[in-house]
């Protein structure tokens, strides 16, 4: 892989974090946090996953292929649940949670 594609999907995981972050800080200000709650934690899990899949692939860790695997596992749910909710920090999330899943699935290989 070059480092143009790897810094490609690092920013694409960057932007997912912040997204998910985004949108979990965005769902508990909503009124009707609780119906929320599954996604405000799937937001953390992934925001979590692609800040340190992040950092392991700008160290170059010989784990990049099972990290991406469980990576895309990750942001389809998060992606999923997001897409279930109408808000636009939701929909918003969602679309960068798949973008993120496609990239990684070009280390996943």
């Amino acid at each position: 892989m070059s480092d143009q594609e790897m810094n490609r999907i690092i920013t694409v995981l960057h932007e997912c974090m912040e997204a998910c972050n985004q949108c979990c800080s965005a769902c508990l200000l909503e009124k009707d946090a609780a119906m929320l709650k599954e996604c405000i934690r799937l937001d953390r899990e992934c925001a979590g996953m692609c800040s340190y899949f992040e950092q392991a692939l700008s160290r170059r860790t010989p784990f990049s292929s099972e990290l991406a695997h469980l990576c895309i596992q990750m942001c389809e749910v998060c992606g999923e649940e997001c897409n279930k909710h109408e808000h636009e920090h939701c929909q918003k999330c969602a679309e960068l949670c798949f973008k993120c899943a496609e990239e990684c699935a070009k280390i996943a290989a």
